[in-house]
């Protein structure tokens, strides 16, 4: 009697999975993306967006999480997917399909190479060095998805720190978005999104003149997030 193993065994060739992770950060200035060096061919010595491949024994989710866990020592359960991408000749060690992630954090510098990766490192998203594989394809598609999503959600949550300035999210969102606004207009459509409470407090900047100090407010948020009334347009 044929096993049932046997008989779900398949001659249908089974191309390989990997999963590959778009990280941004925000220093206050710059939109920031992590990469690595990657320490084995191809492409060794060629910098790379975190990633690697699937294990029979997980979840695309538990493996974007784990690579990135390893490669760059940096945790997140912030991990969204957002596509794949399965052109035959991506990968010149066979066929192989990835699944991004995309990814939002506070941005700290305390990220180190592990695992397979020589390096990890923080660039500015205006000054990247050439990628491996097709990761610069997945990048332009991440900051489209960015694009997108910023009408949606306030993902200063993420960037920013728990108390913030106008001018530090006008920059956010103008690194984000690659546009310049208006001061008065910029602040007038924040305000008018509910979302920020203005702090009885002020940036200290040593003497000089300091900005007032904002939080998100995320309880205001979920809820309108649950009847879909949250849009900011610019």
């Amino acid at each position: 009697m044929e096993s049932a193993e046997n008989k779900f065994c398949y001659k249908y060739p089974h191309p390989a999975v990997t999963t590959d992770c778009v990280i941004f950060g925000f220093d206050g200035n710059y939109l920031k993306i992590l990469l690595v060096k990657r320490g084995v061919d191809p492409y060794a010595g060629c910098w790379a967006l975190p990633g690697g491949f699937l294990k029979p024994d997980e979840t695309v989710e538990e493996c974007a999480a784990r690579e990135l866990r390893e490669e760059t020592n940096l945790q997140t359960e912030l991990l969204q997917p957002f596509g794949v991408f399965s052109k035959p000749d991506r990968d010149p060690r066979e066929r192989v399909m990835t699944i991004p992630f995309l990814a939002l954090v506070k941005y700290s510098p305390n990220v180190k190479g592990g695992d397979d990766a020589r390096e990890a490192r923080w660039f500015d998203i205006d000054a990247m060095p050439e990628l491996a594989f097709d990761h610069k394809e997945i990048f332009k598609k991440a900051i489209q998805q960015l694009q997108r999503i910023i009408h949606f959600e306030p993902i200063g949550f993420d960037l920013l720190e728990e108390k913030f300035t106008m001018p530090e999210l006008q920059k956010l969102y103008q690194a984000i978005l690659n546009v310049e606004f208006d001061r008065r207009n910029f602040q007038r459509k924040m305000l008018n999104s509910g979302i920020l409470i203005p702090l009885d407090e002020k940036e200290n900047r040593g003497g000089h003149r300091s900005a007032a100090l904002f939080r998100f407010d995320k309880e205001k948020y979920d809820q309108m997030k649950l009847n879909g009334s949250f849009r900011i347009e610019f």
